[in-house]
């Protein structure tokens, strides 16, 4: 495997000429699906977008951290809270549920050397916060992130353009 220098430029084009739902049709229904899924209210979409953020970041997708970035300043959240996700174990800016959903997706997404990844302990702290329907459907969100991380490493898609065509 050759490795890139870091100083090296980084092509503004996507790795994958032709959008994937093109290429798999279903692909757009499995989307819309998981859109509707997370899309109950049941969780806040400020605290679904902040695990997607997250999820990105943990991802190291360039794509989806400037995507939900985008989509958190949509949603008229302060530059504060959205640069401070990368931290937020120590930042003042998350309510509770919040620091929950937070910590719920970064169990899942990183390998625990020590345990399970989402120990009782977490699993009742994120429980105090939100009943089963919510706890459901922050599940989802989370693997609707993961669905779409591998999308977003595979294909890269080119950060930073209309989230209906990154291929253009």
């Amino acid at each position: 495997m050759t490795s890139r220098s870091i100083t090296a430029e980084i092509p503004q084009r996507p790795r994958m000429a032709q959008d994937p739902v093109q290429l798999v049709p279903a692909l757009a229904e499995v989307s819309a699906a998981l859109f509707r899924a997370t899309g109950s209210r049941s969780v806040p979409r400020t605290t679904i977008s902040l695990v997607h953020l997250r999820a990105g970041q943990i991802a190291g997708s360039t794509y989806l951290t400037v995507l939900h970035t985008g989509f958190l300043r949509k949603a008229d959240e302060t530059e504060e809270r959205i640069a401070s996700v990368s931290s937020w174990q120590d930042s003042p800016y998350f309510t509770a549920p919040e620091r929950a959903a937070l910590a719920l997706v970064e169990a899942v997404l990183q390998p625990n050397a020590h345990g399970e990844r989402v120990p009782d302990a977490l699993y009742a702290e994120v429980a105090e916060h939100y009943d089963e329907e919510a706890l459901a459907t922050l599940m989802i969100a989370i693997g609707q992130v993961n669905f779409f991380t591998a999308i977003a490493l595979i294909a890269k898609p080119v950060p930073g353009r209309s989230f209906t065509d990154p291929w253009a």
